[in-house]
């Protein structure tokens, strides 16, 4: 816990500091009322996140590379960066992004065919989901979330047919299903299927997705003997405990030595090694052992008051376009953090999807930062209804 304090004395003042400075020129600048509300529990959230993976990922990071603040400075250094994106996103006006909506999509679906083709990817546990650019690791997929979400708003603006949807939709899926990514795959069919039904497309229309899409996903777990063995590990975890339902008997072990008021901040046993993807995926069950039940409940609620407020945003705001992003980046936020909790009090089968904010990341933080900037954007000119 020392050690704790004297990194956040360090860079958590720089943090502050930048934060702080960001703000008060972003309140100089705008001159119309936005949600301040949002953004003072966005930067929360980004500030319980640091810790979050401060004391989760310490033991990983002193076991490989002498340095229990590792992987903590990195996260530090992306969330100055996503909070630059951030800040710059509230003040630049909403409808850029719809100029920028179809080059920005192609060229990352470009990226999703490089990450495809061996010798410019990286190849981590049999999946290839990154491009390495000399020291930044880029995560295309985390990219093409946003740039979906703009495509189909800029759609929508413009009164495109379905078909326009229905083709960004499935080549999108599909390249993250060759990576494989099955549980980034649900999150942006998720965000798809929310856009399309507030830009108007009939119920019988989106019915007719949910039934293929459900489809294919049940085909994507058969032919996958990997996550085949996923879905039967969901059925029975008490299968191959030391195999294939290793990761969800430590994931519901972390959970129940919580108890009500867990075993305290930085007094986590599963993180030292007994936990996969303690910093990432698993980051919820951690902070479920430390702070109890207690504790993860009060993180749930602070997500349900940003999705409340997301909401809020989406029923005000001011035009087709403003409405249709701001539907997306809350369908992407919400359906990620159902899906991240769900998989890990095994009410669905474990998926890899990050928890946002909490989870470590660049690729994920910077963009989530950028939709948030947009969502706050939205709220500027919003339209009040009684």
């Amino acid at each position: 816990m020392q050690e704790l304090y004297l990194l956040f004395s360090d860079y958590g003042w720089q943090l502050f500091s930048c934060q702080t400075q960001a703000l008060l020129m972003v309140g100089h600048n705008i001159k119309k009322k936005y949600d301040k509300g949002l953004l003072i529990l966005t930067l929360g959230l980004f500030v319980l996140g640091i810790v979050a993976v401060a004391d989760s990922s310490a033991p990983l990071a002193l076991h490989y590379f002498s340095d229990s603040f590792y992987f903590v400075k990195q996260q530090i250094v992306w969330t100055i960066v996503g909070l630059i994106a951030f800040f710059a996103a509230i003040v630049i006006p909403v409808r850029f992004w719809k100029k920028i909506a179809v080059p920005f999509f192609v060229f990352n679906i470009i990226l999703l065919i490089l990450v495809l083709i061996p010798g410019f990817s990286l190849q981590i546990y049999g999946a290839r989901r990154w491009l390495s650019f000399g020291p930044v690791t880029v995560q295309p997929s985390e990219v093409l979330k946003i740039s979906l979400i703009f495509l189909f708003a800029k759609l929508a603006d413009d009164k495109k047919s379905i078909y326009y949807f229905l083709s960004a939709l499935f080549i999108s899926c599909l390249l993250v299903m060759l990576q494989p990514d099955l549980g980034t795959t649900i999150v942006i069919a998720v965000i798809g299927f929310a856009q399309m039904f507030i830009a108007g497309f009939g119920l019988l229309w989106l019915f007719g997705i949910l039934a293929g899409g459900g489809l294919l996903g049940t085909m994507a777990i058969l032919i996958s003997s990997y996550r085949r063995q996923r879905f039967l590990t969901f059925l029975n975890a008490s299968i191959d405990p030391l195999g294939s339902s290793y990761h969800i008997r430590q994931v519901l072990l972390a959970l129940g030595s919580g108890g009500i008021f867990g075993v305290g901040l930085g007094q986590s046993r599963q993180k030292f090694s007994f936990l996969p993807e303690v910093a990432t995926d698993s980051v919820f069950a951690i902070i479920g052992e430390e702070l109890g039940f207690v504790g993860a409940v009060g993180i749930i609620i602070l997500f349900g008051v940003f999705i409340f407020k997301a909401l809020r945003i989406v029923q005000n705001a001011s035009d087709t376009f403003s409405k249709v992003i701001a539907t997306g980046i809350t369908a992407w936020i919400g359906g990620q953090v159902v899906l991240n909790i769900s998989a890990m009090t095994a009410l669905v089968p474990l998926t890899g999807i990050p928890l946002p904010f909490f989870s470590y990341g660049g690729s994920h933080l910077t963009m989530l930062a950028l939709a948030i900037g947009i969502l706050i954007n939205i709220s500027k000119n919003e339209t009040r209804r009684a």
